[in-house]
């Protein structure tokens, strides 16, 4: 007799594809490119900094919170840390924590050495998918950089990619920042506020969207990218007020440093992570002395700029090096690091462009970075958007985490059994069970990368691999337009708020 739906449902399992081989989270750690002694001397050098040096220009609520805490103020106007104050502030720090999504099972966790894709950055360009060319970014822009990303299960959580700039001001842009992200993804997001007083507003938008006042703050799933020090040494009071603002929210923090070398921080390598890590310290310092334990990504970005014209490099050898050794560093400190890659300079989707993105991204992932921000879509040194970007990236992540999660040495993976039968049979391994079982558990296999002869690649077009993923983008925007948000929660948002329509 007959097996009903036997041969149909192996073709169907074949044809939805074999499970994701390696998701998002994989373990990193495995590249160090500081040894224990490079540890010890980067860090005691930052806690020297910032015991007899101090930070310039701190705001006075800041200074009263601080000296209250145990820092002292030198006659220079200058505030010093003492040891024993970053110290505490290390050990009381929040090690793992959740980002939430709106889709409890879109959410991770942040620490240890589990490490996530997602983005960043605040392009002002986009290069339009028609064109080819870059155009000043729009709101509909980051609407539709929003929903392909929710279709990209590599990218853990979305950051706004790009600015708005047909707002008229500064509070439309944050306002319809946030109604964008949470209109078309319910992933964990992310954004930034110009000035504190965007923060109330928006907490209450975002308390409509989960059911009711307080509700947000129970459960947040949005965070802030705060940059609140200024290299070198110094704090910017209006992003202190946002970070004031965000923590009496519960909203969690990237506290960002991003100083550049050779301009803002030394262009020694080694110097450069002193001082970074000095800074970044000084920001764990400041949530610690309003809000100790508070959630907070300790993002030491290590920026690059070219020595011989002054422009910023996303790409290269010593941005993949310097922040694969920030993440290391913060990993050290046990504290849950933020880092940046795939920032490529290139301004076309081109070999430069794959170059630079894999080379940076790679690194930050085998060194650990727990959240790897700007890490898909960015191009032009992080002054452009590309949609064809976000999937060619979500694709390159792919390939990175299958690295991390490295090789299975078990009896049966070593196959001796199988090795045999095929020595003393056919003479292949082809179609054994052994075979079937590896290709789904241990292959990841692309949908955009060509493997196709010669020959048969010209017989279905030569297509390079922009012309193959921008017509991957217009499928996927074509097909996805979710409706996360009821039309009841829409019509209470547009009434509450002068949202764009």
């Amino acid at each position: 007799m007959r097996r009903s739906g036997g041969r149909k449902g192996r073709l169907d399992h074949r044809a939805a594809g074999p499970p994701h081989p390696c998701p998002p989270g994989q373990r990193g750690g495995q590249y160090t490119p500081l040894s224990e002694p490079d540890l010890r001397a980067i860090y005691e050098g930052a806690l020297e900094l910032l015991e007899t040096l101090g930070m310039g220009e701190v705001p006075d609520r800041l200074r009263r919170d601080l000296v209250a805490a145990g820092a002292s103020e030198a006659e220079t106007g200058r505030v010093l840390y003492p040891r024993a104050l970053v110290e505490e502030a290390i050990d009381k720090a929040a090690k793992r924590f959740v980002l939430h999504g709106r889709d409890p099972a879109r959410s991770i966790e942040v620490g240890g050495d589990a490490v996530h894709f997602g983005t960043g950055g605040a392009a002002v360009q986009t290069l339009d998918l028609e064109t080819g060319l870059y155009r000043p970014s729009t709101l509909q822009d980051l609407r539709d950089f929003t929903r392909l990303q929710d279709t990209l299960d590599t990218i853990s959580w979305f950051t706004r990619c790009c600015v708005a700039t047909d707002m008229p001001d500064n509070y439309a842009l944050d306002l319809n920042t946030v109604h964008a992200l949470v209109t078309h993804t319910t992933k964990p997001v992310a954004t930034s506020f110009t000035i504190a007083d965007h923060i109330d507003p928006i907490v209450e938008m975002l308390d409509i969207v989960a059911g009711g006042e307080g509700a947000f703050r129970a459960r947040p799933f949005l965070k802030a990218h705060i940059s609140p020090v200024i290299s070198p040494l110094r704090f910017a009071e209006d992003a202190v007020d946002v970070v004031y603002g965000c923590l009496a929210h519960n909203v969690p923090v990237s506290c960002i440093t991003a100083a550049q070398s050779g301009a803002t921080a030394p262009a020694t390598l080694a110097g450069f992570l002193v001082q970074s890590l000095a800074e970044t310290l000084a920001s764990l310092v400041m949530v610690h002395v309003i809000k100790p334990g508070h959630p907070m990504v300790f993002s030491n970005w290590p920026l690059v700029i070219d020595l011989r014209t002054g422009a910023f490099s996303g790409g290269g050898g010593e941005t993949a090096l310097l922040n694969a050794a920030s993440a290391q560093l913060s990993n050290w400190l046990g504290l849950p690091s933020g880092v940046a890659a795939s920032m490529t300079d290139a301004k076309a989707i081109d070999a430069q462009h794959g170059m630079e993105k894999a080379l940076t991204a790679s690194a930050a992932a085998l060194a650990g970075g727990n959240l790897i921000y700007e890490s898909a879509g960015m191009t032009a040194s992080l002054l452009g958007a590309s949609f064809e970007a976000f999937v060619l990236d979500h694709e390159m992540h792919g390939a990175v985490l299958r690295m991390l999660r490295g090789i299975e040495v078990t009896e049966d993976t070593l196959g001796l059994d199988a090795i045999r039968s095929a020595v003393l049979g056919e003479g292949h391994f082809l179609g054994t069970d052994q075979t079937l079982a590896a290709m789904e558990r241990d292959y990841l296999y692309p949908a955009l990368a060509d493997r196709l002869a010669p020959d048969a690649w010209e017989a279905e077009g030569a297509q390079d691999a922009w012309a193959r993923a921008k017509a991957r983008a217009r499928e996927l925007l074509a097909a996805h337009h979710p409706t996360y948000l009821s039309e009841e929660t829409q019509a209470q948002m547009h009434a509450t708020f002068d949202l764009a329509p």
